[in-house]
């Protein structure tokens, strides 16, 4: 006798579903994966689809912060800064077990605040979400402990403000690109951790 989908308790099961803890139906999966189900990145049936999923394009309207350039230039002389951050990104969100969304809304708010340390003030915007919150405090720390390690192994500090802001638009970016905007999705996650993945030793920073 077959098994009723956990879910909707009408169809028959024909997959184990890791988010949920049993047997949904196909139907089910495809419609509730990753918007109330939290689907684990390990998750096959998720694995498949995101090498379906395309991105929707982006409009130049919803491009944020598009007076701050990003340009190959810029991401090529600042490579150790967005390795390093991206790298960041990908443990707080892993730590945490955030969503894309809480990146989002994490990445915002930072680069509001570097945004007002460039007109001269210092007003730190912080997230009420406490997943968005954490993200960006580790952001934060991992920027200190990264211009400490450039000011050992140079002598002097190299790492501008601008230079932060830019590649923390950059990652903005990213989020916006490959992100599916489900409740749960963690598309931009995954693309993270294929894209940069852990380095195996430790390098210099300096370029």
């Amino acid at each position: 006798m077959s098994t009723p989908c956990k879910l909707c308790e009408k169809r028959h099961a024909r997959r184990y579903c890791p988010g949920v803890g049993g047997e949904i139906c196909p139907i089910c999966c495809g419609t509730e994966r990753e918007n109330t189900i939290d689907c684990p990145s390990e998750c096959e049936y998720l694995q498949e689809a995101r090498v379906r999923e395309r991105p929707a394009p982006i409009s130049e309207n919803e491009i944020p912060n598009k007076d701050i350039r990003v340009s190959e230039d810029f991401l090529e002389k600042n490579e150790p800064a967005v390795m390093w951050l991206t790298l960041a990104l990908t443990r707080a969100m892993a730590k945490e077990r955030a969503v894309d969304r809480d990146a989002r809304e994490a990445l915002d708010s930072l680069i509001r605040t570097y945004r007002t340390l460039e007109s001269g003030l210092i007003y730190e915007t912080r997230p009420q979400n406490p997943y968005a919150a954490a993200i960006q405090e580790a952001l934060k720390q991992s920027v200190e402990e990264l211009r400490k390690r450039l000011a050992e192994e140079s002598g002097m500090h190299t790492l501008r403000d601008a230079d932060i802001l830019g590649t923390l638009v950059f990652l903005q970016r990213l989020e916006l690109q490959y992100s599916n905007a489900r409740p749960r999705g963690r598309a931009f996650f995954d693309f993270l951790r294929a894209s940069f993945p852990e380095p195996p030793v430790a390098t210099s920073l300096t370029v």
